[in-house]
Protein backbone atom coordinates (compact mmCIF):
# COMPACT_ATOMS: atom_id res chain seq x y z
CA UNK A 1 0.00 0.00 0.00
CA UNK A 2 1.62 3.54 -0.94
CA UNK A 3 2.13 5.55 1.63
CA UNK A 4 -0.25 8.22 3.28
CA UNK A 5 1.24 11.28 4.35
CA UNK A 6 0.28 13.44 7.25
CA UNK A 7 0.00 16.39 5.34
CA UNK A 8 -2.82 14.68 3.48
CA UNK A 9 -4.48 14.00 6.67
CA UNK A 10 -3.48 18.05 8.28
CA UNK A 11 -5.81 19.10 4.84
CA UNK A 12 -8.96 16.34 5.59
CA UNK A 13 -9.01 17.47 9.47
CA UNK A 14 -8.67 20.86 8.65
CA UNK A 15 -11.67 20.80 5.65
CA UNK A 16 -13.66 18.19 7.96
CA UNK A 17 -16.91 20.35 7.78
CA UNK A 18 -16.98 21.10 4.48
CA UNK A 19 -15.93 17.18 3.67
CA UNK A 20 -18.83 16.66 5.66
CA UNK A 21 -21.26 18.37 4.72
CA UNK A 22 -20.77 17.96 0.70
CA UNK A 23 -20.29 13.70 1.29
CA UNK A 24 -23.69 13.56 3.16
CA UNK A 25 -25.58 16.34 0.74
CA UNK A 26 -24.22 13.79 -1.94
CA UNK A 27 -25.43 10.80 -0.43
CA UNK A 28 -28.72 12.63 0.55
CA UNK A 29 -29.79 12.98 -2.41
CA UNK A 30 -29.21 9.86 -3.73
CA UNK A 31 -32.24 8.27 -2.14
CA UNK A 32 -30.61 4.92 -1.34
CA UNK A 33 -30.65 6.12 2.55
CA UNK A 34 -34.56 7.32 3.22
CA UNK A 35 -34.96 4.46 5.43
CA UNK A 36 -31.98 5.68 8.13
CA UNK A 37 -33.82 8.69 10.31
CA UNK A 38 -31.72 11.96 8.95
CA UNK A 39 -30.34 12.25 12.15
CA UNK A 40 -28.91 9.15 12.66
CA UNK A 41 -27.80 9.11 9.47
CA UNK A 42 -25.65 12.49 9.82
CA UNK A 43 -24.26 11.18 13.19
CA UNK A 44 -22.80 8.15 11.35
CA UNK A 45 -21.27 9.80 8.42
CA UNK A 46 -19.61 12.13 11.09
CA UNK A 47 -18.26 9.29 13.19
CA UNK A 48 -17.04 7.62 9.98
CA UNK A 49 -15.34 10.85 8.61
CA UNK A 50 -13.88 11.34 13.02
CA UNK A 51 -12.74 7.47 13.53
CA UNK A 52 -10.84 8.08 9.59
CA UNK A 53 -9.49 11.20 10.85
CA UNK A 54 -8.40 9.81 14.46
CA UNK A 55 -7.20 6.06 12.80
CA UNK A 56 -5.20 7.35 9.79
CA UNK A 57 -3.68 10.47 11.84
CA UNK A 58 -1.85 7.72 14.26
CA UNK A 59 1.50 6.34 13.23
CA UNK A 60 0.97 2.65 13.47
CA UNK A 61 -0.13 1.26 10.59
CA UNK A 62 -3.10 1.73 7.53
CA UNK A 63 -3.87 -2.34 7.95
CA UNK A 64 -7.16 -3.00 9.23
CA UNK A 65 -5.87 -5.46 11.87
CA UNK A 66 -4.16 -3.21 13.48
CA UNK A 67 -4.64 -1.93 17.02
CA UNK A 68 -5.26 1.89 15.72
CA UNK A 69 -8.47 0.42 13.62
CA UNK A 70 -10.36 -1.18 16.29
CA UNK A 71 -12.68 1.51 16.82
CA UNK A 72 -13.54 1.91 13.20
CA UNK A 73 -13.85 -2.17 13.03
CA UNK A 74 -16.06 -2.04 15.61
CA UNK A 75 -18.32 1.25 13.75
CA UNK A 76 -18.46 -0.65 10.76
CA UNK A 77 -19.81 -3.91 11.99
CA UNK A 78 -22.91 -1.97 14.50
CA UNK A 79 -23.31 0.26 10.70
CA UNK A 80 -23.22 -3.13 9.22
CA UNK A 81 -25.85 -4.77 11.43
CA UNK A 82 -28.37 -1.32 11.34
CA UNK A 83 -27.94 -1.76 7.75
CA UNK A 84 -29.34 -5.52 7.87
CA UNK A 85 -32.21 -4.80 10.31
CA UNK A 86 -33.65 -1.82 8.02
CA UNK A 87 -33.58 -4.48 4.87
CA UNK A 88 -30.30 -2.82 3.00
CA UNK A 89 -28.14 -4.80 0.68
CA UNK A 90 -24.60 -5.34 0.81
CA UNK A 91 -23.90 -3.16 -2.13
CA UNK A 92 -26.01 0.50 -0.60
CA UNK A 93 -24.12 -0.78 2.91
CA UNK A 94 -20.72 -0.82 1.32
CA UNK A 95 -21.98 2.44 -1.23
CA UNK A 96 -22.13 4.40 2.20
CA UNK A 97 -18.29 3.73 2.40
CA UNK A 98 -17.08 4.18 -1.21
CA UNK A 99 -18.76 7.08 -1.86
CA UNK A 100 -16.52 9.22 0.40
CA UNK A 101 -13.84 8.70 -2.21
CA UNK A 102 -15.67 11.52 -4.52
CA UNK A 103 -15.50 14.54 -1.82
CA UNK A 104 -11.95 13.75 -1.13
CA UNK A 105 -10.79 13.97 -4.96
CA UNK A 106 -11.35 17.82 -5.56
CA UNK A 107 -9.94 18.23 -1.70
CA UNK A 108 -6.67 16.55 -2.70
CA UNK A 109 -6.66 18.33 -5.98
CA UNK A 110 -6.51 22.09 -4.68
CA UNK A 111 -3.85 20.55 -2.24
CA UNK A 112 -1.32 19.26 -4.53
CA UNK A 113 -2.11 21.29 -7.89
CA UNK A 114 1.84 21.54 -8.38
CA UNK A 115 2.67 18.16 -7.38
CA UNK A 116 0.87 15.73 -10.03
CA UNK A 117 3.09 12.67 -8.51
CA UNK A 118 1.91 13.27 -5.25
CA UNK A 119 -1.51 13.56 -5.74
CA UNK A 120 -2.11 10.23 -7.72
CA UNK A 121 0.33 8.35 -5.14
CA UNK A 122 -1.86 10.00 -2.19
CA UNK A 123 -5.15 9.71 -4.44
CA UNK A 124 -3.98 5.72 -4.29
CA UNK A 125 -3.17 5.23 -0.89
CA UNK A 126 -6.64 6.90 0.02
CA UNK A 127 -8.29 4.79 -2.30
CA UNK A 128 -6.89 1.69 -1.14
CA UNK A 129 -7.74 2.80 2.44
CA UNK A 130 -11.84 2.94 1.76
CA UNK A 131 -11.40 -0.16 -0.43
CA UNK A 132 -10.76 -1.79 2.92
CA UNK A 133 -12.79 0.08 5.04
CA UNK A 134 -15.71 -1.35 2.63
CA UNK A 135 -14.46 -4.53 2.39
CA UNK A 136 -14.72 -5.07 5.83
CA UNK A 137 -18.45 -3.62 5.88
CA UNK A 138 -19.12 -6.53 3.52
CA UNK A 139 -17.39 -9.05 5.73
CA UNK A 140 -19.49 -7.79 8.55
CA UNK A 141 -22.54 -7.24 6.58
CA UNK A 142 -22.71 -10.87 5.80
CA UNK A 143 -21.94 -12.08 9.08
CA UNK A 144 -24.87 -10.18 10.33
CA UNK A 145 -27.32 -11.02 7.70
CA UNK A 146 -26.36 -14.36 8.30
CA UNK A 147 -26.92 -14.30 12.11
CA UNK A 148 -30.68 -12.55 11.36
CA UNK A 149 -31.29 -15.47 9.23
CA UNK A 150 -30.27 -18.02 11.36
CA UNK A 151 -32.23 -16.26 14.35
CA UNK A 152 -35.61 -16.22 12.04
CA UNK A 153 -35.48 -19.33 10.94
CA UNK A 154 -34.99 -20.85 14.56
CA UNK A 155 -38.28 -18.64 15.72
CA UNK A 156 -39.90 -19.57 12.71
CA UNK A 157 -38.94 -23.88 13.51
CA UNK A 158 -40.54 -22.77 16.89
CA UNK A 159 -43.74 -21.17 15.55
CA UNK A 160 -44.34 -23.87 13.07
CA UNK A 161 -44.12 -26.60 16.13
CA UNK A 162 -46.37 -25.21 18.88
CA UNK A 163 -46.68 -27.59 21.56
CA UNK A 164 -51.21 -27.53 23.03
CA UNK A 165 -52.70 -28.58 26.32
CA UNK A 166 -55.71 -30.34 25.11
CA UNK A 167 -56.42 -31.16 28.77
CA UNK A 168 -54.97 -31.74 32.16
CA UNK A 169 -51.99 -34.59 31.33
CA UNK A 170 -52.75 -34.47 28.15
CA UNK A 171 -50.11 -32.54 25.33
CA UNK A 172 -50.90 -32.24 21.27
CA UNK A 173 -47.97 -31.40 19.30
CA UNK A 174 -49.33 -30.71 15.19
CA UNK A 175 -46.66 -31.02 12.92
CA UNK A 176 -47.21 -29.09 9.63
CA UNK A 177 -44.40 -29.71 6.30
CA UNK A 178 -41.15 -31.70 5.90
CA UNK A 179 -39.73 -33.46 8.88
CA UNK A 180 -36.02 -33.18 8.53
CA UNK A 181 -33.03 -33.27 11.35
CA UNK A 182 -32.69 -29.69 12.54
CA UNK A 183 -36.73 -29.56 13.42
CA UNK A 184 -37.03 -32.81 14.49
CA UNK A 185 -34.83 -31.55 17.51
CA UNK A 186 -36.77 -28.58 18.18
CA UNK A 187 -39.78 -30.80 18.23
CA UNK A 188 -38.12 -32.67 20.91
CA UNK A 189 -36.62 -30.16 22.73
CA UNK A 190 -39.98 -27.88 22.96
CA UNK A 191 -42.60 -30.92 23.64
CA UNK A 192 -40.16 -32.13 26.16
CA UNK A 193 -39.63 -29.21 28.20
CA UNK A 194 -43.60 -29.21 28.12
CA UNK A 195 -43.69 -32.96 29.42
CA UNK A 196 -41.10 -31.75 32.41
CA UNK A 197 -43.61 -28.41 32.86
CA UNK A 198 -46.69 -29.19 32.77
CA UNK A 199 -46.07 -33.07 33.82
CA UNK A 200 -48.02 -34.47 31.16
CA UNK A 201 -48.46 -38.38 30.85
CA UNK A 202 -49.73 -38.41 27.20
CA UNK A 203 -48.54 -36.56 24.60
CA UNK A 204 -50.53 -36.76 21.14
CA UNK A 205 -48.32 -36.12 17.67
CA UNK A 206 -50.48 -35.54 14.90
CA UNK A 207 -48.87 -35.65 11.04
CA UNK A 208 -52.16 -34.61 9.36
CA UNK A 209 -49.91 -31.89 7.97
CA UNK A 210 -46.96 -34.30 7.19
CA UNK A 211 -47.15 -34.37 3.07
CA UNK A 212 -45.03 -37.55 3.25
CA UNK A 213 -43.89 -39.89 5.16
CA UNK A 214 -40.58 -42.16 4.27
CA UNK A 215 -37.61 -44.00 6.22
CA UNK A 216 -36.00 -40.45 7.17
CA UNK A 217 -39.06 -39.00 8.39
CA UNK A 218 -40.23 -42.20 10.19
CA UNK A 219 -36.79 -42.34 12.05
CA UNK A 220 -37.12 -39.35 13.25
CA UNK A 221 -40.49 -40.32 14.76
CA UNK A 222 -39.60 -42.71 16.26
CA UNK A 223 -36.84 -41.20 17.90
CA UNK A 224 -38.94 -38.57 19.01
CA UNK A 225 -41.44 -40.96 20.77
CA UNK A 226 -38.23 -42.70 22.66
CA UNK A 227 -37.55 -39.65 23.85
CA UNK A 228 -40.72 -39.01 25.30
CA UNK A 229 -41.25 -42.53 27.01
CA UNK A 230 -37.79 -41.77 28.73
CA UNK A 231 -39.30 -38.96 29.81
CA UNK A 232 -42.09 -41.44 31.49
CA UNK A 233 -44.74 -40.46 29.16
CA UNK A 234 -46.73 -42.02 26.72
CA UNK A 235 -46.92 -41.47 23.37
CA UNK A 236 -49.79 -41.26 20.19
CA UNK A 237 -48.95 -40.73 16.50
CA UNK A 238 -52.52 -39.51 15.05
CA UNK A 239 -53.44 -38.17 10.88
CA UNK A 240 -51.86 -41.56 9.67
CA UNK A 241 -54.57 -41.38 6.39
CA UNK A 242 -54.55 -44.57 3.86
CA UNK A 243 -51.93 -42.91 2.13
CA UNK A 244 -49.20 -43.07 4.79
CA UNK A 245 -50.25 -46.13 5.94
CA UNK A 246 -49.77 -47.79 2.98
CA UNK A 247 -46.73 -46.12 2.33
CA UNK A 248 -45.69 -47.39 5.59
CA UNK A 249 -46.55 -50.69 5.30
CA UNK A 250 -44.69 -50.33 1.40
CA UNK A 251 -41.56 -49.16 3.24
CA UNK A 252 -41.34 -51.44 5.59
CA UNK A 253 -40.82 -49.68 8.27
CA UNK A 254 -41.30 -50.71 12.03
CA UNK A 255 -43.80 -49.05 14.08
CA UNK A 256 -44.60 -51.89 16.39
CA UNK A 257 -45.38 -50.81 19.83
CA UNK A 258 -46.31 -47.42 18.57
CA UNK A 259 -50.04 -46.46 19.10
CA UNK A 260 -51.74 -45.02 16.08
CA UNK A 261 -54.94 -43.11 15.11
CA UNK A 262 -56.44 -41.61 12.34
CA UNK A 263 -57.32 -38.30 13.60
CA UNK A 264 -56.44 -36.35 15.98
CA UNK A 265 -60.30 -36.53 17.40
CA UNK A 266 -59.63 -40.35 18.01
CA UNK A 267 -56.12 -39.59 19.40
CA UNK A 268 -57.58 -36.99 21.91
CA UNK A 269 -60.86 -39.68 23.43
CA UNK A 270 -58.19 -42.04 23.47
CA UNK A 271 -56.18 -40.03 25.88
CA UNK A 272 -58.86 -39.23 28.03
CA UNK A 273 -60.01 -42.92 28.43
CA UNK A 274 -56.32 -43.55 29.09
CA UNK A 275 -56.94 -40.76 32.04
CA UNK A 276 -59.85 -42.53 33.14
CA UNK A 277 -62.38 -39.88 31.51
CA UNK A 278 -64.93 -40.55 29.42
CA UNK A 279 -66.84 -38.19 27.16
CA UNK A 280 -70.35 -38.29 26.22
CA UNK A 281 -72.74 -36.31 24.11
CA UNK A 282 -74.87 -34.13 26.23
CA UNK A 283 -78.26 -35.07 25.88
Amino acid sequence: MAALQQRTFNVIAKKEHELLDSWTRELEASGLYRNVKIEEFRQQTADFLRLLIEGAGQAESTDLRAGNWEEMRLFLEQLSHSRVLLGFDSQQTAGFIFSFKRPLLPLLQTEYADESGMLAEQLWALSELIDQLGLHTVRAFQKSREAVIKRQQEELLELSTPVVKLWDGVLALPMIGTLDSQRTQVVMESLLQRIVDTGSEIAIIDITGVPTVDTLVAQHLLKTVTAIRLMGADCIISGVRPQIAQTIVHLGLDLQGIVTKASLADALALALRRSGLTVTKAV
